[in-house]
């Protein structure tokens, strides 16, 4: 299930962050050293005035027999004049390689597509983030190209990140 996230969302997220933050912290500046919950309850506190001013969408990913939060994903660097989205992600640890990331983001498509009209989607990932590059291709999205230096990785160091693109119509 995927659903807004909300401020009463913050203990669920933070304990799936910490547990899922050694895996996190090499892609995640958020998660380094660790996922800090002051600052988790500024992000929170900001996404309903996000989300109102059409900023950032941001998604809460509820598994369904369980209810556990498995993970998070958003719309951010939004153009509404073309109408684009980015599609930020990530998954809680004790989840991955079961399908659900891919799942939620074809959802997240399914939502970009038929509730916000958008003609183009991207996913921006760390060009050695093999995981996340995995399920942005399963996805049906399309690797355009390497952009050098054009992150800043949990250390400070530039990265080199790799750009994928769905055209919708």
């Amino acid at each position: 299930m995927i659903r807004a996230g909300t401020l009463s969302d913050l203990d669920i997220t933070f304990s799936a962050a910490q547990e899922s933050a050694e895996a996190l912290r090499e892609w995640m500046p958020w998660a380094h050293p660790s996922p800090l919950r002051n600052s988790m309850e500024k992000y929170f506190s900001s996404c309903k005035e996000k989300w109102c001013a059409r900023e950032m969408l941001d998604f809460q990913w509820i598994e369904k027999s369980s209810g556990e939060l498995i993970g998070k994903g958003s719309f951010h660097h939004i153009d509404w004049m073309i109408p684009k989205f980015e599609i930020g992600y990530w998954l809680r640890t004790s989840y991955a390689g079961n399908g659900f990331c891919t799942e939620a983001v074809t959802g997240l498509v399914h939502y970009a597509k038929t509730e916000l009209q958008a003609a183009r989607l991207e996913i921006c990932s760390d060009l050695r983030n093999t995981k996340s590059r995995a399920v942005a291709e399963r996805c049906g999205f399309t690797l355009e190209g390497f952009l050098k230096q054009n992150m800043c990785a949990p250390d400070g160091s530039l990265r080199d990140s790799c750009i994928y693109a769905l055209v919708l119509n």
